[in-house]
């Protein structure tokens, strides 16, 4: 049962990691992009 929880996890943490970083990365840009349209 460990062993299963062990492999299960980079499993559902690779995929988080895989939205959840380009997510920031858009949210950034898109917000340097408002910044420099405004000013």
């Amino acid at each position: 049962m460990a062993i299963l929880n062990n492999l299960n996890l980079p499993s559902i943490l690779v995929p988080l990691v895989g939205l959840v970083f380009p997510a920031i990365a858009m949210a950034s840009l898109f917000l340097h992009i408002q910044k420099n349209k405004i000013f």
